[in-house]
């Protein structure tokens, strides 16, 4: 099963790369030419309201079962206790634990994957496209596992916004963009029904998945009392304004490592990092409040300390997941990325680490995000979780 795993891996950071290499070196007319669809847009009519009672609109849910579910896979280190290098690094900088007696409450994950449809013939994905069907699986594994000690993880399918949607100020874009966070939001409908409504909800996503749930705080948890239930946000490698959008979220970012029902973001750059385009697109996009985002920085909550703009060196990452030469298997490392918030908002993980070959021009991480802190990931929510169990005893 790995090796199935990491084949997929390759052919999904090979479309990733062409994708990047035009962004880094072509002309915006040219990107978007490989890219942007050029047919209009096709109004997304709206599921059923029964529509995601089906199974078959689920990557993950309750039921499934390894190894059907993809959100269960693990590495085949991450049962065994955590020893070696990854003890010596607990020893050395050991992260804060929740209260005295807090055990971990059983708690809900709703997980939204990030964009695997590159295709230029649409601006939305159909449901039954074979390829971004085969590489949602394949982001779920690699992105949902650090998550699976819930008690239950949920992962819905959507009409995804294609991958041009995102390089374009075109109507359409914002018009397909819109179309996904409907289904991600009807999804969401489902997913609080069917858990027990008493029970913790951890929100995580990567990409296009973050920025979805991102607007779904902002416009159906901020301010209501389901606000209460959200333990944790994991909107991760999605670009969060400190100023525009952090403030109309509901919850603040992680401050501490103990710290429950507030908001992780980090976009994983090795040094030299050349962010490029993806700054100056920032730059010119209105935040939440409306104006622009300008030069105000990223949120960046760093996930080897649990803390916005912390800096820690490779001893505290307790495991990398990384694939090897031949992408045959792969591999928890311990004590192998280093991570630090620059002061505009960037994680910046040191020379760049071994990690294969989706790593994207400028020497930006994106593809691995999650991968690279995937041990700490794993014992940050199980942390924040038992935080959250000492405030609603």
């Amino acid at each position: 099963m790995v090796r199935k795993f990491l084949n997929l891996v390759a052919i999904c950071v090979v479309l990733v790369i062409v994708g990047a290499i035009a962004l880094a070196m072509w002309s915006d007319k040219a990107t978007q030419i490989a890219f942007v669809p050029t047919a209009e847009f096709v109004d997304q009519q709206p599921f059923e309201v029964n529509a995601y009672q089906d199974p078959a609109m689920w990557y993950s849910r309750p039921g499934f079962g390894a190894p059907n579910d993809p959100a269960l896979w693990q590495p085949p280190e991450a049962a065994a206790p955590v020893a070696g290098a990854a003890a010596r690094a607990a020893e050395a900088a050991p992260a804060p634990v929740a209260p005295d007696g807090a055990a971990t409450p059983q708690f809900a994950v709703f997980f939204v994957h990030p964009t695997s449809y590159i295709n230029r013939n649409a601006w939305n994905a159909p449901l039954d496209d074979p390829e971004a069907d085969t590489r949602a699986k394949l982001f779920i594994k690699g992105m949902a596992s650090p998550f699976n000690q819930a008690a239950e993880i949920w992962a819905p399918k959507y009409r995804q916004a294609t991958f041009g949607a995102f390089l374009t100020d075109d109507p359409a874009a914002d018009q397909a963009i819109d179309a996904a966070y409907r289904d991600v939001s009807q999804a969401f409908d489902y997913f609080l029904a069917s858990i027990r409504p008493d029970m913790p909800i951890v929100l995580a996503g990567h990409s296009q998945g973050a920025a979805h749930l991102t607007r779904l705080l902002k416009e159906r948890i901020a301010g209501t009392p389901l606000q209460d239930r959200v333990a944790m946000a994991y909107l991760i490698g999605w670009p969060i304004s400190v100023e525009h959008d952090l403030p109309v979220l509901g919850l603040p970012a992680c401050a501490t490592a103990a710290q429950a029902g507030c908001i992780m973001d980090y976009s994983s750059f090795a040094e030299p990092a050349e962010p490029g385009l993806l700054l100056e697109r920032y730059r010119t996009s209105a935040g939440y409040d409306g104006l622009a985002r300008g030069e105000g920085g990223l949120l960046c909550v760093n996930p080897l300390t649990g803390t916005i703009g912390g800096e820690a060196d490779a001893s505290a990452n307790l495991g990398t997941l990384r694939p090897n030469d031949d992408l045959s298997s792969g591999e928890l490392v311990p004590g192998a990325v280093p991570a630090r918030c620059s002061p505009r908002g960037l994680l910046l993980i040191g020379d760049p680490p071994q990690m294969g070959p989706g790593v994207l021009p400028g020497n930006n991480f994106h593809v691995y995000d999650i991968p690279l802190f995937w041990r700490n990931l794993q014992a940050d929510v199980d942390r924040r979780m038992r935080a959250w169990a000492a405030q609603h005893p």
